[in-house]
């Protein structure tokens, strides 16, 4: 046995097979659930294996294979609700290809977007899925040939997965304007991202067609609005919001409340993303969903296709959007 940082002994592969009363080769193949050994073997290597606290030594296999089967995840943001939920559905895609997933949050800055990058590609993954902060490619000069897919977000270097972001803006739009709402206010998210001016520009063509544009402004995708959103929101001259993030929509619920204006009674709501939250909100938020479980699904295999198949052309996945009706859209209120 070698020794651990502990000062104990760790057990080897020869331990296990020594134990488990196999060749090294069979206790090789067991453990890593390849070639033709039986189950009842396979079942005895592991057991043997769990009892000695046999760990694989995973620098020791790439150095074998040039592989470390894992794979980094840079997201922008965890505290919004949108990007848990994706990393639990990548993680998930992951494991069932015996992948593991090392996840970093760059807080929205580009320092450690960078750092998260270069932290990820010295501990020698296989490849990066990233959910960048904004439309700048902050890591063009890092990732050289590996693998790379991007979410979200316009990259001509990378595999992409995009949402179609432009049927989910004209669907709130029209949404309220079934309703019977002809004064629409737009809040959309940040203007340095494509995604962002691609939802609200969708809704705000819609709103102008039907005289419906009450006004239109930004605010980050953040619970707490901008003084300006905040003013919008809480004056009333709108009696229905088209808004680009559920996160953003569940702050402006928060200010009406606050300026004693109901929803959907007084002003209609239609977020966009379908985070957990707006399901557990009262009422439950309308939204525009986005499936984070197929596109997080999607987005390992791309990955580990490219990483099987480097010289493949470069894929651009869209996924549809829906609809999603819940408590927060009602016809606007008499005069």
């Amino acid at each position: 046995m070698t020794k651990d940082e502990s000062g104990g002994k760790r057990p080897t592969l020869k331990d296990v097979a020594l134990a488990a009363g196999v060749s090294v080769a069979t206790a090789s193949y067991a453990l890593n659930d390849v070639g033709s050994v039986g189950g009842d073997t396979r079942r005895h290597v592991l057991e043997v294996a769990a009892r000695l606290g046999y760990r694989p030594n995973l620098s020791a296999k790439a150095m074998r294979t040039g592989k470390t089967s894992a794979i980094g995840l840079i997201l922008p943001d965890l505290t919004n609700p949108f990007f848990p939920a994706l990393a639990q559905n990548v993680v998930h895609a992951a494991r069932e290809s015996a992948y593991s997933v090392f996840v970093t949050d760059t807080q929205g800055s580009h320092e450690a977007e960078r750092a998260a990058a270069q932290a990820l590609i010295q501990r020698g993954v296989d490849g990066l899925i990233w959910f960048p902060i904004n439309d700048e490619d902050t890591l063009a000069d890092l990732t050289g040939g590996l693998p790379v897919l991007v979410l979200d977000r316009d990259n001509p270097r990378h595999d992409l997965i995009q949402i179609d972001v432009d049927s989910g803006g004209r669907m709130a739009a029209e949404r309220l304007i079934r309703a019977g709402h002809r004064r629409i206010g737009v809040i959309s998210g940040p203007t340095d991202v494509r995604s962002s001016r691609q939802r609200s520009e969708s809704s705000v063509e819609v709103l102008r067609r039907h005289d419906a544009l009450a006004w239109h402004l930004h605010n980050a995708y953040s619970f707490d609005l901008e003084p300006a959103v905040a003013a919008a929101v809480a004056e009333g001259s709108a009696t229905a919001l088209c808004v680009g993030a559920d996160l953003i929509a569940l702050g402006a619920i928060n200010t009406l409340r606050q300026r004693g204006l109901r929803v959907p009674e007084d002003v209609s709501i239609i977020g966009f993303d379908n985070i957990p939250y707006g399901a557990l909100a009262f009422p439950g938020l309308s939204t525009i969903n986005i499936p984070v479980e197929e596109m997080g699904i999607e987005a390992v295999n791309t990955l580990l296709r490219r990483i099987a198949k480097p010289a493949e052309s470069r894929r651009r996945l869209v996924f549809d959007v829906t609809y999603v009706e819940r408590g927060t859209v009602a016809p606007p209120p008499a005069p």
